[in-house]
């Protein structure tokens, strides 16, 4: 049985970083959770923790940049909850962090797959079920580098820049049929994927750090906050809108 009186979200990239924290979050506001991600191990501690706060929680692992897996995902979440309310679009890699030509064209391959394809994928799919079912609301995840160029990220540049113009154009096209759509823009925030980059190019993380006017990294918690906020009622008339979550760095 499907409990229709709650909300239900799916979120990729949900086992760690601002997916988990998001997560975390909603399951405050008493929403059912989908957490979709890569790791096994991750998903299934995500849901633990999910559930001790008392929602329903469901693991559906998937490789984002296989169409398949974003359907079985879609799937899996309808199959178990009935419909689909939310939608945190938010799986993502940073790339290898060497500027562009020196990228293989492998490693463009998997960011541009990740990030933008299966972004794209999630859309199609989560939009087909909430056209069914009477609207719903979407957050992207962009990046301040898909506002502003930034040196050693071209792909994943790219992709954030992508990411952008999809969320314009669903909220375009789709706002009459009860969908809203927006996206965030984060600076560079604590994440796991965040300290592995640090980890991996200690000397062009200073340089990061130090052009955030705030002088300081964003936190998973911060994020969370937006975007838990852009998917209720209570933002259902914000439509189309890129935030940047950044701590001034793009309005410099």
């Amino acid at each position: 049985m499907t409990d229709k009186t709650k909300k239900v979200a799916i979120i990729t990239g949900g086992g760690s970083g601002l997916g988990l924290y998001t997560a975390l979050k909603l399951a405050d506001a008493g929403v059912n959770i989908t957490i979709v991600d890569i790791s096994e191990a991750a998903g299934a501690a995500a849901v633990q923790q999910l559930e001790a706060k008392g929602v329903k929680a469901l693991f559906v692992q998937a490789d984002v940049s296989q169409p398949q897996d974003v359907k079985h995902y879609v799937d899996q979440t309808v199959s178990t909850f009935g419909t689909i309310d939310m939608f945190f679009n938010n799986a993502g890699i940073s790339g290898p962090g060497t500027r562009f030509a020196d990228n293989t064209i492998e490693q463009i391959e998997q960011v541009v797959g990740i990030n933008l394809l299966g972004g794209l994928y999630g859309l199609k799919y989560v939009l087909e079920v909430m056209l069914q079912n009477g609207g719903g609301s979407i957050v992207n995840t962009s990046s301040t580098a898909g506002l502003v160029g930034q040196a050693t990220v071209g792909s994943y540049s790219a992709t954030k820049h992508g990411i952008i113009g999809i969320t314009k154009t669903i909220a375009v096209e789709y706002a009459a049929e009860g969908i809203n759509v927006n996206a965030i823009a984060p600076g560079t925030t604590e994440t796991p994927m965040v300290k592995q980059y640090r980890q991996d190019n200690p000397e062009t993380f200073q340089a990061v750090e130090a052009a955030i006017p705030q002088r300081r990294l964003g936190q998973p918690e911060e994020i969370a906050a937006l975007v838990a906020f852009l998917l209720s009622d209570e933002a259902k008339y914000i439509n189309g809108v890129v935030v940047p979550i950044d701590g001034g760095f793009t309005a410099q």
